[in-house]
């Protein structure tokens, strides 16, 4: 009787064997090999939209700073006009964006900023993944200089 206890105690302490182990490996690797890709796409669409929404954030401060002092930040003021007064800047009422500095872009980039832009009053720019300008995919520059904040 003892001994059947014993033996019934070490079938119960039984693990897993290499192969068992190497199968189930194999099987989360297939797994993570067909949901990967799209994962890290989603990651990716989420960042380019990202960079919209907080360009077109931009865009309303922005038009508030423009409201309040009768003129948009100049290339040299920069953003950074949004959130600090400058002496130079007579009616300046902000800040204008949450959180007292301005965020960089999702790819840890800060925004380009030029006023006036080309054919526009000004231009905010995201130059993408690659943080360089030009570029396609990922490293597509994202605009507000378009009519419809998107890559241009």
């Amino acid at each position: 009787m003892a001994r059947r206890a014993r033996g019934a105690r070490h079938e119960a302490q039984r693990g897993f064997t290499l192969v068992e182990m190497l199968v189930v490996i194999a099987i989360i690797g297939m797994i993570m090999g067909l949901i990967g890709p799209r994962v890290l796409t989603s990651l990716n669409e989420s960042r380019v939209k990202t960079a919209r929404i907080q360009i077109q954030s931009f865009s309303s401060a922005l038009d508030l700073f423009y409201l309040d002092t009768g003129r948009y930040p100049t290339t040299s003021e920069g953003l950074a006009a949004l959130v600090r007064p400058a002496a130079t800047i007579p009616g300046w009422a902000g800040p204008y964006l949450k959180g007292g500095n301005v965020p960089s872009d999702p790819w840890s980039h800060a925004y380009a900023y030029r006023s006036p832009g080309q054919q526009v009053p000004y231009e905010i720019v995201s130059y993408g993944a690659d943080g360089q300008e030009g570029g396609v995919d990922l490293a597509a520059d994202i605009s507000s200089s378009s009519t419809t904040v998107g890559v241009r």
